[in-house]
């Protein structure tokens, strides 16, 4: 609970930031590795100051990240996580700190070296990268009350050995939950690669034959990750019988995984 307040702390400070004139753009969002034991490998970031007035002072940091069993993105210590690779990766001595004026950007490179004895067990491993402003902002909130603003932004990185990619996910059960009137979908990523997708749903009425097909769904997995997907009811539903069916569309043009339950509603 603590970290959900956390990360929605840091969200707002950024959008109150951006109203000041004030931000980190850091791009890419997401670095992907690819390699062998004991094989360095190099990718570049670049940060820019989106201020139009002020100067950043930044410091260049590194934590862990994993999904939760509902596919939020939880932050963890560096290091914390048995599937983190932040001790791996390196960052220039001189890019740890560093100030950049309005409109200014900056490359840094971002190494990693995993050792040569990294087990082939664990086939994904991930970190996160921060950019963090270290000299705060005065700026003005909603009610023109004085504040001063930190902003920091985050790019994810993965890494995976070498070897034929396995997507693959299953469905392993659905339920219909007359409480909250949601059908709650749960699935597994059994691959070996970090896995995205789509899951679309159709209602079919049975006594009627009206097909309805609801808000399409994007979720984000990791190999391992158990997760429950949370599939809303349109409101005003006429009561009756229905047949949900829900198709899982990953990515694998040979495969795609597919469920369907029968519930009532009223």
């Amino acid at each position: 609970m603590k970290m959900k307040i956390g990360i929605r702390c840091v969200l707002l400070l950024l959008a109150v930031s951006l109203r000041g004139q004030t931000g980190i753009s850091v791009s890419p969002p997401r670095i992907y590795f690819q390699g062998s034991p004991g094989e360095s490998k190099i990718e570049t970031v670049v940060i820019t100051n989106a201020s139009t007035k002020n100067r950043l002072d930044l410091s260049v940091g590194l934590g862990d990240w994993g999904y939760s069993f509902t596919g939020e993105n939880m932050m963890y210590p560096a290091d914390s996580l048995s599937i983190s690779c932040a001790g791996w990766v390196s960052i220039g001595k001189d890019d740890a700190y560093f100030s950049l004026n309005p409109g200014e950007k900056r490359e840094i490179d971002i190494s990693i070296n995993p050792p040569e004895t990294a087990s082939d067990s664990i086939p994904v491993r991930t970190a996160m990268l921060y950019v963090t402003q270290m000299n705060p902002v005065d700026d003005v909130d909603d009610k023109g009350g004085r504040i001063k603003v930190s902003v920091r932004s985050g790019i994810k990185l993965y890494y995976r050995n070498q070897g034929p990619k396995q997507k693959r996910l299953e469905i392993y059960d659905m339920k219909y939950v007359k409480e909250e009137k949601m059908i709650h979908l749960f699935f597994e990523n059994t691959g070996n690669i970090w896995t995205d997708g789509i899951a679309y749903t159709d209602l079919v009425n049975t006594s009627n034959g009206q097909k309805r097909t609801l808000d399409h769904l994007v979720f984000y997995t990791l190999p391992g990750n158990r997760r429950e997907l949370l599939i809303s009811l349109p409101d005003m539903l006429e009561n009756g019988k229905y047949v949900a069916s829900v198709i899982v569309d990953y990515g694998d043009d040979n495969a795609l995984e597919m469920a369907e339950l029968t519930f009532t509603y009223e």
